[in-house]
């Protein structure tokens, strides 16, 4: 039954691996997405009478922080953090979040927004808010400028500025909405992190990469079902000959 426990074991973690793998293959496309790392430990099987067999332990998922490509798009509102950084935005319960995700759009409301709704936080950590406007520019510091609807081309009025963040990367965790949290509080705005302009960052995930740990990943779980299944017999064997005898 060790035997079997073991291989089960093993069976789990290779779907939990499926799982992510898969999941960051549907993430190819999105915006700043960072790919997961699933993690496992090898524990010892304790007691008689196999002491040295290891059975497979899940963790918690890491993340890929390398920086995405570069698209240029030449749209004002599109921004990229260079290096390491993050967008600070605010999540549906009203808390600090933050993301590589610089594909900003305005809001029905004037809102500064992601472009999956997230309103952008100012440097006080309130959203920002835009006024009607002709023209919008986004400088490398997040200082947001433009010409408000109705004003001549040349008055251009500062309206705001992103707060931009760059907190350990070992205190990151990653919620179930796909932004990121500082475990130890809201960091502090960062005049070191910087944005580009018209750029976008795509996501880190490698297509092909992916598609060849998920076909690793079935193997594996092919083996693992056989394993099971010999241990299976090789039981039913076993309890055979002692019926016999």
């Amino acid at each position: 039954m060790d035997s079997l426990w073991i291989a089960a074991t093993g069976a789990r973690a290779v779907l939990q691996r499926q799982t992510v793998v898969a999941n960051n293959l549907a993430n190819a496309d999105t915006t700043g997405y960072r790919s997961a790392q699933p993690q496992f430990r090898a524990l010892p099987v304790y007691g008689e009478p196999l002491p040295s067999n290891a059975y497979v332990a899940t963790q918690s998922d890491t993340t890929d922080f390398r920086q995405g490509p570069m698209i240029h798009t030449g749209r004002n509102l599109d921004v990229a953090v260079q290096g390491p950084g993050w967008l600070a935005v605010q999540t549906a319960g009203g808390g600090t979040a933050y993301t590589r995700n610089g594909d900003l759009r305005i809001s029905g409301s004037g809102l500064l927004v992601t472009s999956d709704g997230h309103p952008v936080l100012a440097q006080s950590g309130s959203p920002i808010s835009l006024p009607q406007l002709q023209s919008i520019q986004i400088g490398a510091d997040g200082t947001i400028s433009g010409v408000p609807a109705g004003s001549q081309p040349n008055a251009l009025v500062v309206l705001g500025r992103i707060q931009l963040v760059n907190p350990p990367a070992a205190q990151l965790q990653r919620g179930a909405d796909g932004l990121f949290r500082d475990t130890q509080g809201p960091a502090q705005p960062d005049p070191a992190v910087q944005v580009a302009s018209g750029v976008l960052e795509g996501s880190n995930v490698n297509p092909v990469q992916a598609m060849v740990q998920m076909l690793d990943n079935t193997r594996a779980f092919e083996m693992q079902t056989k394993l099971m299944q010999s241990v299976n017999q090789n039981q039913q064997a076993a309890e055979q000959l002692l019926n016999v005898t």
